[in-house]
C-alpha cells in the first residue's frame, strides 16, 4: 500500500466563493502513480469545506443563496460578540455543517467521478485568504 500526500494552496475571494479543484486533485493521483485506490480531499481550515456538485453558474448562486438561508450572518452569534472584532461565525457553523473533507475512488489513475460531477473547495469565510489543502492518495 503507497500513501502520498500532497499540499495544495487555493486563493480564495471568501462570501461562499466556490473553485473547482477537479483538475489539480486528478493531477495529483496521476502523478502518485499509483493506479487503484482512494484519494481524500482535506482543508486545513475551520471556514471552508470540500464538497462535489456540479459546477455551473446557477448551482454556485443555488449554494449561495442556500446557505445564506440556512445560516444567514448573525453579528449576534457567540463567536461574533466574545471575540472582538470577529464577524464570521456564520462562515464556522457553515463548515462544520459540511465538512472538511471527501474521498473519492480512483481506477487505472482516473477518478471514477459521475459525468456531472466536480470537487469544489467552497469559501464561507468574510474576506479572501488563501486555503491550504491535503490531497492524500492512498492505494496500489
Amino acid at each position: 500500500m503507497t500513501v502520498r500526500s500532497v499540499p495544495l494552496a487555493i486563493r480564495m475571494a471568501g462570501g461562499t466563493d466556490i473553485a473547482n479543484i477537479t483538475q489539480s486533485v486528478a493531477e495529483t493521483v496521476a502523478a502518485s502513480k499509483v493506479r487503484n485506490g482512494i484519494v481524500t480531499v482535506f482543508v486545513k481550515h475551520t471556514t471552508a469545506s470540500i464538497m462535489i456538485i456540479e459546477d455551473e453558474p446557477g448551482i454556485h448562486a443555488d449554494t449561495k443563496a442556500f446557505w445564506d438561508r440556512v445560516i444567514p450572518p448573525d453579528p449576534r452569534l457567540q463567536h461574533n460578540t466574545v471575540n472582538p472584532g470577529e464577524d464570521n461565525g456564520h462562515s464556522h457553523l457553515r463548515g462544520q455543517l459540511q465538512g472538511p473533507s471527501i474521498t473519492i475512488p480512483f481506477a487505472g489513475n482516473a477518478l471514477l467521478l459521475g459525468t456531472w460531477q466536480q470537487i469544489v473547495l467552497v469559501d464561507f469565510d468574510t474576506r479572501s485568504r488563501t486555503r491550504e489543502l491535503i490531497v492524500q492518495v492512498l492505494g496500489e
